[in-house]
Order: structure tokens, then C-alpha cells, then sequence
């Protein structure tokens, strides 16, 4: 499986963890996590420049490059102790050939996924996340993995400057192909102006289910989760978490395509991330529309590696628990490690 190396930049891993290499199964047997980039920005309908996202998110940190990354609240070291992650660097994909880029990806994510284990996906813009989902997919079943997607676009488009294949489109793709079943596909974070009521109904007929901002400023987001969860653990294997970084307002991340105001807080999203990855078993995790170039003071960047970073570190947790001991999210620093609960209270 061919790639650059540093398409764009140095070559360096996310954060420093260890290299592998996807035609060399030995160099990512230990692992838990794989992350892959796919710098593919070629479905974008307006600002481009999400091709330089994996390596800003791999890069912006103020701390050593070390490989190690203890999270304060969750007391679990996520890249190197409570799990094993590497980095394959970034897929060769092409912006001018948005089938054979998504072909590359698909393929890179399902010999992850088919290894037993959890691709995490660099983007890129959105519609890398069609071959992402598609390659946990062939590992998992099709029809096997519900989708909770943040975003604040439904990206489910049918076609777009006369193509059916965009950042507008990739879930409307992954339904029509059977890779993702539509009643068990939650969007959260949804606002704006798009798309139209052809498409709603499209969406209502598939039985989709979007919270839109305003469902979530009413019920609270750990409501809306709640709801989400039950839909999302019903007869799948597992979740695949889409994070469009533009389910933010601008005002939290800036640098990004299609900016839409009045979204979450970075404080909300973080949460939200930690969360998920803690309760429901993860498949496959994406973060995407990071677009350093309309970026400020690296404000988004730092959000989307700090989204891989909660998404890892709450992976850690649940396996650290493994169903006997419950993380208790309300007091871990004063607890300083999680608290047991009986069975007839958990």
C-alpha cells in the first residue's frame, strides 16, 4: 500500500507514537488504535485546504512529542500504556480523482479494521468519511455499525456540482450502498440553511435521526446522548464517530470550509467525544474538516487534536474498566481513580 511519506511536511507521527507500516501486519499486530491521514480535500464545495489537517493535527501540541499523553481527569495514559496506538502516516490520495482516493482509503481502513483493530481516520474533508465507514464495514458486516456523525451539515446530498461524490454526500453514499443502515445513523449538531426539503425527506424516509441545535439547547446535550444511545447499541456490533469539526461555532473553530454559526462550545464537543467513546463500543473514529489554512492562532487545529486525543483517552477507560469498575465523570480528581459501583446500581 503505497504512500508519500511526508505529502505534506515532515514525516512525523501524531505526537510521537510509533510508525507502522499497513503492508507490514508485524509492525501493527500490538495495537489497538491505528491512525492513517487522508489529506483528500477534492469533495470540498467551498474553502478548501483540509489536505493539510492530518499532518497539523499529528503536529500542534505545546508538549513534548513523546508519545504519552496522561489525561487529568480520566487517569489513563492513552497512546503508548493503557492502549497501544501507531501511526501509518498518510494514504497516497489524489484531490483531482475523488474514486480512486476514496478506494485507497477504503482499502487502508478495512485492512485496519480487519486486523482487529480501531482505525482512526485524519482528514481530509467529509467525504473521506464514505470509504471510512465502508472499510470498518467490510470488517464488521454491512449493516453492523451505526454511525453517530457531528456535524453541522447532514452531508447527505445526492448530487452535487453535478457529482455524486462530495463532502455534501458521503451519508447519503454509505446508506444507498448498505454499508450504513439509516435508522441507525444520529446526527447531532445540525443548523443553517442546507440542505432543502427533497433531501429531509430523503432522510426521513431512511428513518435517520438528527438533532438539530436547537433539539439539544432544549433538551441538553446529555439528554440528546442518551437518546442516541439506545438507538445506536440496538442490534449493531458497534459505532463509528464522524467528528466534522464545523459542529463547532466559528467562534471554537474557525478554520474550517463551511463555518455555520451557533454551534457547540469546544467545551461540549470535548465532553460529548469522551463520553462516546467511553459508553459504546468504538469501531472506527474520524475527525475531519480541519482547514489549517483559514485557521487562527491554531485554534481549530489544536480542537481536532484534542478531539483524537478524548476519543483515545476514552476508548483507554473503558477498556481499563472492562465492565467492573465505573468511571465516575463526576468526581475522578478527587476520586483520583474510578469508583466501583454495585450491579444493582450501575
Amino acid at each position: 500500500m503505497t504512500r508519500y511519506g511526508p505529502m505534506f511536511g515532515p514525516d512525523i507521527t501524531f505526537l510521537g507514537v510509533p510508525a507502522c507500516d499497513l503492508d507490514d501486519p508485524a509492525s501493527f499486530a500490538d495495537a489497538d488504535v491505528v491512525i492513517v491521514g487522508a489529506p483528500f480535500d477534492g469533495g470540498t464545495s467551498h474553502r478548501p485546504g483540509t489536505r493539510f489537517g492530518p499532518m497539523a493535527m499529528r503536529s500542534t501540541d505545546y508538549l513534548p512529542h513523546d508519545g504519552l499523553r496522561p489525561h487529568m481527569a480520566m487517569r489513563v495514559e492513552a497512546l503508548a500504556e493503557d492502549l497501544c496506538v501507531v501511526d501509518a502516516g498518510d494514504l497516497e490520495v489524489y484531490s483531482g480523482d475523488v474514486v480512486r482516493s476514496c478506494q485507497i482509503i477504503e482499502d487502508a481502513v478495512a485492512r485496519i479494521a480487519e486486523a482487529g483493530k480501531i482505525p482512526l481516520v485524519l482528514g481530509g474533508d467529509h467525504t473521506v468519511t464514505w470509504p471510512d465507514v465502508t472499510g470498518v464495514a467490510r470488517a464488521a458486516g454491512f449493516g453492523r455499525v451505526s454511525i453517530i456523525h457531528f456535524d453541522a451539515h447532514a452531508d447527505t446530498g445526492d448530487i452535487e456540482f453535478g457529482s455524486l461524490y462530495g463532502h455534501g454526500q458521503p451519508m447519503r453514499r454509505l446508506i444507498e450502498s448498505g454499508a450504513a443502515r439509516g435508522d441507525r445513523f444520529l446526527q447531532l449538531g445540525l443548523r443553517g440553511y442546507w440542505p432543502g426539503p427533497e433531501t429531509l425527506d430523503w432522510m426521513a424516509d431512511q428513518q435517520m435521526r438528527s438533532f438539530h441545535m436547537s433539539e439539544i439547547v432544549a433538551k441538553g446535550l446529555d439528554q440528546v446522548l442518551d437518546e442516541a444511545f439506545v438507538i445506536a447499541t440496538d442490534d449493531c456490533d458497534g459505532i463509528f464517530l464522524s467528528v466534522d469539526i464545523d459542529v463547532c461555532d466559528p467562534g471554537h473553530a474557525p478554520g474550517t470550509g463551511t463555518p455555520e454559526p451557533g454551534g457547540l462550545t469546544a467545551r461540549q464537543l470535548l465532553d460529548a467525544v469522551s463520553r462516546i467513546c467511553y459508553e459504546v463500543p468504538v469501531l472506527g473514529v474520524d475527525v475531519v474538516e480541519v482547514s489549517p489554512p483559514y485557521d487562527h492562532a491554531e485554534i481549530t487545529t489544536y480542537l481536532g487534536n484534542r478531539v483524537v486525543l478524548e476519543a483515545l483517552s476514552g476508548i483507554a477507560r473503558r477498556r481499563k474498566d472492562a465492565g467492573q469498575v465505573v468511571w465516575d465523570r463526576a468526581t475522578p480528581l478527587l476520586e483520583g481513580r474510578g469508583t466501583a459501583i454495585g450491579a444493582d446500581e450501575a
